[in-house]
């Protein structure tokens, strides 16, 4: 019972990432980033949730793969358009993973990492990048699982690399901003 109060108060403080908050200013600040990756706590809190680790459904799973050489040579906006794609990918099955779980540890720990998916769609959404519209699409063939641990592993590799190269191939407009 314990245990469901914390993951209920996380969630709340996790279901919208300091409104104020700039696009801007998460470009600029490793430790913005930082915090508002949830994955470690999440893992952990998981680790206490006793059967929520394997999902009822199938989840597709976020593009990962980064290749260096091609991902310069893609325009900012293509970029963010890779990441949102594969964001929105993760917090479709997500969503729907939750649907089917009406109250628990478990349904709590996937709606906490909605509103963690839709933090980051919310901020990458709202970056003011120069060049033409470009249609989100996925840079991979996604894989699917059902185990809510590697939904976490992919999810925060997603965020801690791919998110991570994006946001400092940005920063040198952070002296602009300023």
């Amino acid at each position: 019972m314990a245990l469901s109060r914390i993951l209920l108060l996380c969630m709340i403080a996790s279901e919208v990432w300091d409104s104020e908050t700039k696009s801007t200013e998460f470009v600029c600040s490793r430790a913005a980033r930082k915090a508002l990756n949830i994955v470690p706590e999440m893992s952990s809190a998981l680790s206490n949730c006793n059967g929520s680790a394997t999902l009822s459904t199938q989840v597709q799973l976020p593009c990962t793969e980064l290749h260096a050489a091609s991902w310069e040579h893609k325009s900012e906006r293509e970029k963010r358009g890779e990441i949102v794609a594969s964001l929105r990918l993760l917090v479709e099955g997500v969503k729907s993973e939750r649907s089917l779980r009406m109250a628990g540890c478990g349904a709590l720990l996937l709606q906490r990492l909605e509103n963690n998916i839709n933090n980051y769609l919310l901020i990458l959404t709202r970056l003011q990048l120069s060049g033409p519209v470009v249609t989100p699409s996925l840079s991979c063939v996604p894989r699917s699982t059902q185990s809510l641990r590697t939904v976490l592993m992919s999810y925060n590799l997603l965020i801690s690399a791919k998110l991570e190269w994006f946001m400092v191939g940005l920063e040198h407009k952070c002296t602009n901003s300023r």
